[in-house]
């Protein structure tokens, strides 16, 4: 098992970074900085409690001006290690509200060596307006970065980021921005379009799609864009997504697909065990559009209803008469966006959202 991400947060390293800090100047008290780290909660705490407990450290001991405590932090410049590199936006974060030109400054700084994705939203939340100006300049710069902080920053739904509500009810400020990316050479800020798009699907699937059927054909990489940021209407099986994508109705589905099979290996299995799927399915002739092949589970949860969610299999077109066989292996284990309960998973084979064959799992503790 990977070690836990915020386990980088370690004693040498941040005593490294007292050192660094130091050479920079001369009052910095490295003692008092450890110690405000490691006293009281430190194992329990996750990766964010971790990064703001010490920024807060910095804050006690850096100096009380905060234009020279930033200029400190920037001038370690290329020598902090990536790690020590994603502290600095928080700092920003938590001390630089008030200034405003500085603060901005340092955050399209800090951003080239690690990201100011989190540290963004509460200026965006102070003055939308203002920021969202800023979004859009960096959207032009010419560092990949750069370019990605004002999608990145402004998407809705980041995940553990602060949740932007007002673009959650309104996303037009959003959208001028993304129309300044939709073309983006890197691959970096198109998927980071997409995802943003994806956000904004989930509360206003009609305007994504709006937006999807004006970018489409306008280049490869706006394609790209699109079929990307649409994934969560495609997982919704809404019919325009499904027909934006030339993907085959369900109808036509139905009629071109026979003997569907699923069968699990196992179909009494405990938490953490694995179970391989087995699927066949014949597509009796030609289509024209795509076929998006998924497996579905209705997973128990806590209160004894199902939850369901999907996983993507295989999705083509097919020019010829074929028969598809195919296995999976999927793992019951928890994770940190899933626990797993006991009782019955029922398991469904899926095509473009029809329901082609299905087989139940009982999962026991």
């Amino acid at each position: 098992m990977a070690e836990p991400l915020k386990n980088m947060y370690s004693r040498p390293l941040l005593e490294d970074l007292a050192t660094r800090i130091s050479v920079k100047d001369d009052h910095f008290d490295k003692v008092k900085f450890i110690e405000a780290i490691f006293s009281g909660q430190w194992e329990s705490l996750s990766l964010k409690e971790r990064m703001r407990k010490i920024t807060l450290a910095l804050g006690q001991t850096l100096p009380k001006d905060y234009r020279k405590a930033l200029c400190i932090l920037q001038s370690l410049g290329n020598d902090a290690q990536k790690g020590l590199f994603v502290l600095f936006p928080d700092f920003v974060e938590v001390y630089g509200l008030e200034h405003w030109e500085e603060s901005i400054h340092a955050l399209e700084y800090f951003t080239k060596g690690s990201t100011s994705e989190f540290a963004v939203r509460p200026f965006i939340k102070k003055d939308p307006d203002r920021m969202m100006e800023q979004m859009k300049r960096w959207a032009t710069d010419k560092d990949e970065h750069v370019r990605r902080l004002a999608s990145e920053g402004c998407r809705p739904r980041l995940p553990w980021g602060e949740a932007l509500t007002d673009f959650k009810r309104d996303p037009s400020p959003v959208l001028e921005v993304l129309e300044l990316l939709k073309k983006d050479p890197s691959k970096y800020v198109r998927k980071s379009v997409a995802n943003n798009l994806n956000d904004l699907s989930k509360d206003h699937p009609a305007i994504v799609l709006a937006v999807a059927n004006r970018w489409k054909g306008q280049h490869e990489y706006t394609d790209w864009i699109i079929r990307h940021g649409c994934r969560g209407l495609l997982r919704l099986d809404v019919p325009e997504a499904y027909a934006l994508f030339n993907y085959v109705n369900s109808t036509e589905c139905s009629h071109i697909l026979e003997n569907a099979h699923l069968e699990a290996s196992a179909t009494n299995i405990k938490i953490g065990d694995s179970v391989t799927l087995s699927w066949d399915v014949a597509i009796k002739e030609p289509v024209k559009g795509r076929i998006r092949f998924e497996y579905a589970i209705d997973f128990m949860k806590a209160n004894g209803k199902s939850s369901r969610k999907k996983f993507l299999l295989l999705d083509r077109a097919f020019s010829e008469k074929e028969t598809l066989t195919r296995h999976r292996m999927h793992h019951f284990a928890d994770l940190s966006t899933r626990k797993h309960y006991p009782g019955d998973h029922t398991v469904s084979l899926l095509a473009n959202g029809v329901t082609l064959a299905q087989t139940t799992i009982t999962v026991t503790e």
